[in-house]
């Protein structure tokens, strides 16, 4: 069997062809949200974070809130002033457009302090794309 000149070309480019990588969606603490008693260190650990990421928090509107706040604000749980700096509906995105280091706190008293907190790096780049898989030995290409 022949094989096409056009697919032989396609293959060569589709394989040199940079990987495509999409942004991927992390709901903060999984399936316990955004809410008190979540070891949201523990959640965190492991993951890899890059520009064009989004964080979603999800809650229940009007028992929390979700303020991006600087590094001393996260440890000392200072809640800004500002309210146009927090989010609160309950199912708030918040894209990674920067790499370095981001900390978010929930607003309502004594929620940061009971652990509600979370502090994330944001790495620069693409994620890295899945391997390709290897033709196996029935394959007819």
């Amino acid at each position: 069997m022949a094989v096409s000149p056009s697919l032989v070309v396609f293959a060569i480019v589709a394989l040199m062809a940079p990987p495509i990588s999409l942004a991927e969606d992390f709901v903060v603490g999984d399936d316990a949200g955004w809410s008190l008693g979540v070891d949201y260190d523990a959640w965190a650990q492991g993951k890899q974070f890059f520009v064009g990421d989004n964080l979603v928090f999800q809650y229940t509107a009007g028992a929390h809130s979700v303020y991006k706040v600087t590094g001393d604000e996260f440890q000392n749980c200072i809640v800004p002033s500002n309210m146009s700096l927090g989010s609160f509906t309950g199912n708030d995105t918040i894209k990674m457009a920067t790499a370095g280091n981001k900390w978010y706190i929930c607003g309502v008293s004594g929620h940061c302090e009971g652990g509600q907190k979370l502090k994330i790096t944001v790495l620069d780049g693409a994620a890295p794309a899945p391997a390709p898989v290897a033709p196996g030995p029935d394959s007819t290409f």
